[in-house]
């Protein structure tokens, strides 16, 4: 009966649900507690379910589920509990992915940081992604690998028992206790992972935070399959036909935006790209260089997803270590890459560059003829040896429309490999997809790139080639038109607010191509010692912001995002893509960003009145 029951409310649910459940990928902060992810969410929808309410104005008044549709969203929330329901789970339990792959890995990585021995357990087939060798020889995961007949054909095991199994449906699974972990592919949607027993809760955040950092929850549309298939009793609907026909738009317009030689790879977001080029490269530097420590240098301050990730990586990998890169404020980043790789070299060490350019949040770019010399330069071991050169990994979410790497580009003769988060202009911010490309100097290393984001099942999905074929040929022209925004708006705080300290691109980097539509703001502070001002400067940040989405809810928007179709994104970087970096390395400072689509005088007159009112 309370299956029934289930099914009957889920499919109520689907017929009233808000729309933003599908279209939205960046909700606001300022209705969001991180430290109640989908529980404050999943508390309010299980009130309603208790009340038989599925009414639309009920389930549009739940509150945000995540900040981040790639972390989680309403509708795999909604997907978690139904199947938790039918399982007599709690929903803590169940976490979706997208990938295949990567629910796996997250358990593998946390027994290795634990020592504790894990055994896979399948029927059927497994994921082709999944590749045993590389994720003993690279990853550093070890297991045991069986195939079964029957699930009570799994033998005695001292450790973590995963088992696998492909499903046609979603709904109740044989959860018997000799399972710690129950994994169901379903191809083309993605994966849930069911965690068993009171004993293995602990793992719960660590899985959600491989979710969070390497890879993606199950994207909305296919949620949206997956419980009309739940609520059926049916296979899920899915129409594949038209893929290859986006993604071959797909690389040919980021070929053509690009400028770059090599193929581009498509991954399921941003960090999921990012995820894999790191893997790759720690994979070439174990062909290439056997025995030689890797080193990954990052910016301290730059996107905290980068960080944590890249540290995540070094805390599994003994040979691998995190260097700290200084790039902003008084620190020059072309002087900060040339120390740091002269030390590398003495060391006789990989190293490995990942910068934003421009810079995030201070939107600086340093001068590149410089830093190409600083790269290009030959450097020496200890003993007189030549170092192994850099591979530079640059972020231009900010700008992706610049030319980094095609024929007599400035990196062009340097090993380079370029990547964005095509949540922001690629896609206007209607899905998380990223990608990457590199130059000549990287043909063999994107090869290696290619097979990671395949083993983590991370490429792009369906809906997400389409959507990025639909918008990649208008992204130079959305580019331009918010930078023009963007530079009058900043003209404008500078004309009347001019104590406030501005980053942003001069007019002679913009002639350059730079013309992001980001920028970050100062505001002007008081008080008598450094803690006071400083106190008063973040308040007096909240009350900028609060103030421009309420007089302006339709466009103005407290959000990480920017390259949006439209509107106006306000945040704070220490308190959201800062979110993990060090403390001292944080900017409690105002980002905002415009795009092409925004009525800046509405804009302009509202922050007039935030001067009239709080700067005295």
């Amino acid at each position: 009966m309370e299956a029934t029951n289930i099914r009957t409310y889920s499919n109520e649910v689907l017929k009233n649900m808000p729309s933003g459940w599908l279209s939205t990928t960046t909700h606001r902060l300022d209705i969001y507690d991180e430290k109640l992810a989908k529980t404050q969410f999943l508390e309010q929808f299980e009130a309603l379910y208790n009340d038989h309410n599925a009414e639309p104005t009920a389930l549009a008044s739940l509150p945000t589920a995540y900040d981040y549709i790639r972390l989680g969203h309403p509708l795999s929330c909604v997907l978690e509990w139904g199947i938790a329901k039918l399982n007599k789970r709690n929903p803590d339990h169940i976490i979706c992915f997208s990938s295949m792959t990567m629910p796996i890995l997250s358990i593998l990585r946390k027994n290795l940081l634990e020592h504790k021995k894990t055994q896979i357990v399948y029927t059927g087939e497994l994921t082709p992604f999944f590749d045993p060798e590389t994720l003993q020889r690279v990853y550093g995961y070890q297991f045991e690998l069986h195939k079964i007949a029957e699930i009570s054909d799994i033998p005695t095991f001292n450790g973590s028992t995963i088992f696998i199994e492909q499903q046609a449906t979603f709904g109740p699974v044989d959860l018997v206790p000799s399972i710690d972990f129950y994994i169901t592919l379903h191809p083309n949607l993605g994966s849930v992972i069911i965690v068993n027993g009171a004993e293995n809760e602990t793992y719960i955040p660590e899985i959600q935070h491989v979710r969070r950092r390497e890879s993606i929850a199950m994207t909305p549309i296919n949620c949206l399959a997956a419980l009309k298939s739940l609520v059926k009793e049916t296979s899920p609907e899915t129409d594949h036909s038209h893929i290859a026909e986006h993604k071959t738009q797909v690389l040919t317009s980021i070929k053509e935006i690009t400028g770059a030689s090599t193929t581009p790879l498509v991954a399921s977001s941003g960090l999921s790209i990012q995820y894999a080029i790191m893997m790759g490269l720690i994979d070439d530097a174990l062909d290439k260089h056997p025995g030689k420590a890797i080193k990954f240098i990052v910016p301290p301050n730059c996107y905290g997803g980068t960080n944590d990730q890249a540290r995540r990586i070094a805390a599994c990998l003994d040979h691998v270590e995190v260097i700290d890169l200084l790039v902003d404020g008084d620190n020059d980043m072309v002087e900060s890459i040339d120390s740091v790789l002269t030390e590398i070299a003495k060391e006789d060490a990989i190293p490995y560059i990942i910068a934003e350019i421009p810079t995030n949040p201070r939107v600086e770019v340093p001068d590149l003829k410089q830093l190409n010399a600083v790269l290009r330069a030959e450097r020496k071991t200890v003993d007189g040896k030549t170092a192994i050169d850099p591979v530079f990994i640059l972020d231009q979410t900010f700008c992706p429309n610049v030319l980094f790497l095609g024929e007599n580009a400035i990196l062009s003769n340097v090993r380079t490999i370029s990547y964005a988060s095509g949540s922001k202009f690629p896609s206007g911010g209607l899905c998380t997809a990223g990608y990457c490309v590199g130059n000549k100097k990287t043909v063999a290393l994107i090869k290696k790139i290619e097979k990671h984001l395949l083993l983590c099942d991370n490429e792009a999905t369906q809906l997400q080639y389409e959507l990025l074929a639909k918008q990649l040929p208008s992204m130079n022209q959305r580019i331009n038109d918010a930078y023009k925004n963007t530079r009058e708006f900043v003209h404008f705080i500078r004309d009347v607010l001019p104590a406030a300290k501005i980053n942003f691109v001069s007019d002679k980097l913009a002639a350059q191509g730079f013309t992001p539509s980001v920028f970050s703001l100062d505001l002007p502070s008081k008080g008598n010692t450094s803690e006071e001002k400083e106190t008063y400067k973040r308040a007096l940040n909240l009350i900028l912001i609060n103030l421009m989405i309420s007089e302006i809810p339709n466009e103005s928007k407290f959000c990480v995002s920017y390259g949006q179709l439209k509107g106006c994104y306000w945040t704070i970087p220490a308190t959201s893509t800062q979110g993990t970096t060090k403390e001292g390395d944080k900017d409690y400072i105002v980002r905002v960003a415009l795009s092409p689509n925004v009525d800046l005088d509405l804009h302009k007159k509202i922050f007039l009145k935030f001067i009239e009112e709080h700067i005295k």
